[in-house]
């Protein structure tokens, strides 16, 4: 009798959990009405979207992050320019035209000892304005290394586009 009490037993709990899985199968999507499938899709539609329309703000604010560095980018090389040519222009201004034609008057040897001793900037300026003739007459007259330096001035100040 402990056996067939035992094997009773056994057998009820056996019973107890497969019910379960058997109501389980009664949720089957094939067995489910159109009205439960429309219901559950509406409920998941709102979620789908808020989490759609979610993804793509972070898509956006990553988006307009990488176009206002590029825009801070290009507004610091157009300060860069901007420097540059308002240099050049201070520059080209320094040499008056009293002064060059000072320096035009001059013997090409005085001249160039005398923009020898000037600053750099200025001898170069001085030399833009003059005919190239006689800016050439003088730099021959320079020793070779100030005519060197005042010609990579000329030839970087002559050039139009930007140096960087």
């Amino acid at each position: 009798m402990k056996k067939t009490a035992s094997a009773a037993f056994a057998g009820l709990v056996f019973a107890t959990q497969i019910a379960p899985l058997h109501a389980l199968a009664a949720d089957n999507p094939a067995s489910m009405k159109p009205d439960e499938v429309e219901r559950f899709c509406a409920n998941i539609a709102d979620a789908a979207r808020d989490r759609r329309y979610a993804l793509q703000a972070m898509e956006l604010k990553k988006l307009r992050g990488e176009v206002d560095e590029r825009i801070a980018a290009l507004e610091q090389k157009r300060a860069d320019y901007e420097g540059w040519l308002q240099r050049r222009n201070v520059f080209l201004a320094q040499a008056e035209a009293g002064i060059v034609e000072i320096y035009a008057s001059m013997r090409p040897d005085a001249a160039a000892e005398r923009l020898a001793e000037v600053r750099v900037e200025l001898a170069a300026a001085i030399l833009m304005k003059l005919e190239p003739r006689t800016a050439g007459i003088i730099l021959n007259e320079m020793n070779s290394k100030s005519a060197a330096t005042l010609t990579t001035i000329i030839a970087s100040a002559a050039r139009p586009e930007d140096p960087t």
